[in-house]
């Protein structure tokens, strides 16, 4: 649980230097003390400034005020009831994981089931192998995003008529088609903060992402760079990895918000968001 919330305040310092900077307010220094932050200023009418902003940006966190020699502190903690809910998002995306990766042994009717604040049963029946439940349990999905090779020799390795390309490698997408993807890696799944599920300006199905401070700049650096090209979301379990959605860019994406929409049920939707983010542990578990 604690990691839970220290995965948070890591991501919300990140979001408020992000906030600080393109407001162009100058601060002192933004820096993570244990669940809280911590954010420096030189004068009052700044820290006033700053405070109003973050209020209304950040409403899970409350703020206090205190001098800090001749210069002035402002301290951010989450709110109790947003805690809590770091918390209970944690042990359910814990849970859907769970389910994700027990699915794959093929038990026959397994029970996981959250037990306490902070504890998950699973039972497995007629599973004899401890060892390799306890592995697979333990195993982590990741996200990956990457650009999509649409070169003429990437063109010419899908048809069957050439080498994949140096630096590329060759998925499969849903639908089973094949496809040529870069090896470089933009973003990973570790700076996924959310998925949910929703609908796109078309009203189709899609899945809503969010990115932290990081990542959202990553994001609109390589969108705005390149426009009217793909860009491929990998999913890798067990070292195995598919192509979920490979959509064109058809603007810069700034804010951290991204959308995945495209030929898909709203299940898949649902069951997409929470594949990415049961893509990985939400927080550490320990078997007993």
């Amino acid at each position: 649980m604690k990691a839970a919330l220290t995965k948070k305040a890591e991501s919300v310092t990140g979001d408020i230097r992000t906030l600080l900077r393109d407001k162009n307010i100058r601060h002192g220094g933004v820096s993570r003390d244990g669940n809280q932050v911590v954010l420096r200023f030189r004068d009052a009418a700044v820290l006033a400034q700053a405070r109003n902003l973050l209020t209304e940006q950040l409403p899970d966190l409350d703020w206090t005020e205190a001098p800090d020699g001749s210069d002035f502190r402002l301290t951010g903690a989450l709110k109790p009831a947003a805690a809590k809910a770091v918390q209970d998002a944690a042990v359910k995306q814990n849970i859907t994981t769970l389910h994700n990766r027990v699915n794959e042994l093929g038990v026959a009717e397994p029970v996981i089931q959250q037990q306490g604040a902070d504890r998950v049963v699973v039972q497995l029946p007629g599973v004899q192998d401890t060892a390799k439940a306890k592995d697979i349990i333990g195993r982590t999905a990741t996200l990956e995003v990457r650009l999509v090779n649409t070169s003429t020799e990437a063109l010419a390795a899908l048809s069957g008529g050439g080498p994949v390309p140096f630096g590329s490698e060759r998925y499969l997408e849903k639908d089973g088609a094949p496809i040529i993807v870069f090896r470089q890696v933009i973003l990973t799944g570790e700076n996924l903060t959310d998925a949910q599920p929703g609908f796109d300006d078309q009203q189709q199905p899609a899945v809503h992402l969010t990115l932290d401070a990081k990542g959202s700049r990553i994001f609109r650096d390589v969108t705005r760079e390149n426009i009217n090209k793909r860009m491929a979301i990998l999913l890798f379990e067990k070292g195995k990895g598919e192509v979920v959605t490979a959509p064109v860019i058809r603007s810069e994406i700034g804010g951290g918000r991204v959308q995945i929409s495209g030929q898909m049920t709203t299940t898949e939707a649902a069951d997409t968001a929470l594949l990415l983010r049961a893509g990985s542990l939400a927080a550490p578990m320990e078997i007993i």
